[in-house]
């Protein structure tokens, strides 16, 4: 039967990376996929999960299973790490965590949750978003809508349509919304927006779904998460899928988490079981070692010390890049006006190439962009700089 097949379309980001390795140019560059870059080039192992590693080796006496939710001390330390120490929500029990493969499989199991105990419900994501966001959510069944984000003529929130279109929202439905490092533009509500977006979504009994997957890479580890605590506060409930592949760099140990938030505890409660019944259905439960690795990491006052100050190397470095980009643009003569890029958050950036430019760039001179126009910011250098502003003050 798999005769009748036809050849699958690339994923979007990861078909182009793909793409990118066999690319015989030697000076090729990749701003395609996700990942984090090094000066020199690499993605590198935290020096701290290589500490926890060599610590959790050493006293490893069993590969048995997790439970379905995972590790407990995990899911402490998760929670921690999203409200702070002390906050209501973990001191009242209003939150319940799961251990999931990654943030995207925790959107997933988001999804296959909301689709089977909330059927009606909608999900609204930002217009732009992660190319793989309404892809997860039609194939959990679910009706998929949009809501107005970016003003690509000044680079930055549209919050007016926004909130325009929010309040045409039907009660119960979901809402979707980057925690920080919006994913592709880079553009963040600021606090007093957060606070409006979040006091219009509980007015209008919209359930909000929080992607939190570059913690620590906009303003810092607790600036970030004024977002979602902004969200905490409105609403009595949320959903929250949260990622350690770029704060730990452990992209290929598929490590995050699925936080419901619930008016009691016992209704936390209640919906981690229903949680806990499409995980095994699904996975049956998840992997264990990069979850241990970021619990001993957070619950060792030295290692977590050091992984803070690793995060705040890497955020310093993206945006040491961005500012290169907008410099080395204009030294090549660029009259186009890229400061927009230098004031966004995280590693990606709506660059406002278009698609025949990105086109070319990828034929021409082996650099890969997504269709889209989005740049990973962390995949450039300084050694690659020239080469990259070079070829894109040709294109335009």
């Amino acid at each position: 039967m798999f005769e009748i097949l036809q050849p699958a379309p690339r994923d979007p980001i990861l078909g182009l990376t793909e793409a990118f390795q066999q690319d015989p140019n030697p000076a090729k560059i990749n701003l395609g996929a996700g990942v984090y870059k090094d000066a020199q080039g690499k993605t590198p192992v935290f020096e701290s999960v290589k500490k926890a590693q060599t610590r959790l080796l050493a006293a490893e006496t069993s590969k048995n299973y997790l439970p379905i939710e995972g590790s407990p001390a995990y899911a402490r330390a998760v929670q921690e790490l999203l409200f702070g120490p002390n906050h209501e929500i973990t001191a009242s029990g209003r939150a319940a965590t799961a251990h999931t493969p990654g943030g995207t499989g925790g959107l997933r199991v988001a999804a296959d949750f909301i689709h089977q105990h909330f059927p009606q419900a909608s999900i609204w994501l930002s217009e732009p978003t992660w190319a793989n966001h309404p892809k997860i959510f039609a194939a959990a069944g679910l009706k998929v809508k949009t809501y107005p984000y970016f003003d690509p003529a000044t680079h930055t929130l549209a919050l007016d349509r926004l909130e325009a279109c929010l309040e045409q929202i039907p009660a119960g439905d979901v809402l979707l919304l980057h925690a920080c490092c919006h994913n592709p533009t880079g553009v963040d509500p600021t606090p007093q927006q957060w606070h409006s977006i979040a006091t219009l979504a509980a007015a209008r009994g919209l359930v909000p779904l929080v992607d939190f997957a570059y913690q620590g890479l906009g303003d810092g580890l607790q600036e970030d998460a004024q977002g979602l605590l902004a969200l905490a506060r409105a609403s009595a409930e949320l959903l929250i899928a949260s990622s350690f592949s770029k704060n730990f760099g452990l992209y290929n140990e598929r490590v995050g988490a699925l936080t419901v938030v619930a008016t009691s505890a016992t209704a936390a409660s209640n919906a981690l079981g229903h949680i806990k019944i499409a995980i095994r259905t699904n996975y049956s439960n998840p992997p264990a070692h990069g979850a241990a690795l970021v619990t001993t990491v957070l619950q060792d006052p030295l290692l977590r010390q050091e992984w803070e100050g690793e995060v705040t190397r890497m955020r310093e470095r993206i945006n040491s890049m961005r500012q290169l980009f907008v410099q080395t643009l204009s030294r090549q003569g660029v009259k186009q006006d890229f400061s927009f890029i230098s004031h966004q958050q995280g590693m990606f950036s709506f660059s406002g190439l278009n698609q025949e430019q990105v086109k070319i760039l990828r034929e021409r001179n082996g650099i890969y962009i997504v269709d889209g126009g989005r740049i990973n910011v962390a995949g450039m250098t300084e050694a690659n700089m020239d080469t990259l502003c070079k070829a894109i003050a040709a294109v335009l």
